[in-house]
């Protein structure tokens, strides 16, 4: 008897992980084609086959749900690794390597990281979700920042530059003026070499 028990116990809790784990690849889906801002519980509810109050059971506040898809995301759709970059001495193809993982994996993800960038300017309670991002910015830069000679006043420069160059709406602004993501990364490297 205890046995049929454990088993039943141990069925539900991995129908209760499923339907949460539907909820967050719904959310996930409709966040990266519509966005957050303009993604509603109703919308979840249906795309995951649930009905709203076990959407709220599994995930009482909004904070709840971002966390959890923040962590999917990352999970499954993580940005290149800056670390493989720094066996690469020379600091301009160090540079382009990183810019043509980068633009690539812009590419990959455009509309959906479109829609979530935009919807972050409105939406402060999202920021804290996207802390994964902003640290693998700021290693991404520091990475290609210091491959290259430190000139003194030249540093701040030589960041900004970087920092542009790796910036998503960079690459989107160079690719609708019609550039390829090759293109787009010769263009950046000169910049940042000019500095």
């Amino acid at each position: 008897m205890a046995r049929k028990r454990r088993y039943k116990l141990r069925r539900r809790a991995e129908r209760q992980a499923e339907t949460r784990q539907r909820i967050v690849e719904a959310t996930v889906a409709l966040h990266t084609t519509v966005g957050p801002k303009h993604t509603t519980v109703a919308a979840i509810a249906e795309r995951a086959g649930v009905e709203r109050p076990t959407f709220y059971r599994h995930f009482p506040t909004p904070s709840a749900l971002f966390g959890a898809c923040s962590a999917y995301g990352w999970a499954t759709n993580p940005p290149p690794d800056p670390e493989p970059w720094l066996a690469i001495n020379d600091p301009e193809a160090r540079l382009r390597e990183a810019l043509s993982q980068l633009y690539a994996y812009y590419e990959r993800n455009e509309h959906g990281m479109w829609v979530i960038l935009r919807d972050l300017e409105d939406m402060r309670e999202l920021r804290p979700f996207a802390s994964h991002r902003i640290a693998h910015r700021k290693r991404v830069c520091k990475v290609l920042v210091n491959a290259w000679p430190n000139d003194g006043g030249q540093q701040k420069l030589l960041s900004a530059a970087i920092g542009h160059a790796v910036d998503f709406f960079t690459w989107r602004t160079l690719r609708r003026q019609g550039l390829s993501n090759d293109e787009a990364a010769d263009l950046m490297v000169n910049l940042v070499r000019s500095c």
